[in-house]
């Protein structure tokens, strides 16, 4: 399996960890920057994240940034991707089993090393169950559709 990962400033030593230790693992890892401490602005490491999974370059992505939240909004911008923001692996489980996610987005300042593995170990072995969830999941991408409301 192919992944893309990404991260501003904040969160680029994670990023060479988690990068590292998932090659370790035999994934194959398009690191998509930054590389350093320099100030950056993670709407632009999100959108190549987005653009690297909806595009077929990489299956899943990684979206990282202090706190995971603005990195998650500007993956979330493109139709293709459901990126969740998770802090525990239950959470990772469940947006992988519930709601087919395909990119997961954690925060440098919240989640340590061995906790943002731990997620990334549940995200990555998780299937999606579809049936019921399908038809929800469905609805992400296509807000145009018909609701049972």
């Amino acid at each position: 399996m192919r992944i893309a990962i990404a991260s501003d400033h904040a969160a680029y030593e994670l990023k060479a960890l988690l990068a590292e230790w998932l090659r370790g693992e035999g994934y194959e890892v398009a690191d998509l920057g930054t590389n350093g401490p320099e100030s950056v602005d993670y709407p632009d490491y999100g959108y190549a994240l987005a653009d690297a999974v909806a595009s077929g370059d990489a299956e899943r992505g990684v979206a990282l940034c202090g706190s995971g939240i603005g990195i998650s909004i500007s993956v979330n911008r493109n139709p293709a991707c459901r990126c969740a923001l998770v802090s525990e692996p239950l959470s990772a489980r469940l947006a992988r089993e519930h709601n087919d996610a395909n990119v997961i987005a954690m925060g440098a300042r919240l989640t340590g090393i061995d906790m943002a593995k731990a997620c990334l170990t549940a995200f990555l072995s998780t299937d999606f169950a579809g049936d019921r969830h399908a038809r929800r999941v469905d609805k992400l991408s296509n807000p145009q559709l018909e609701t049972s409301r």
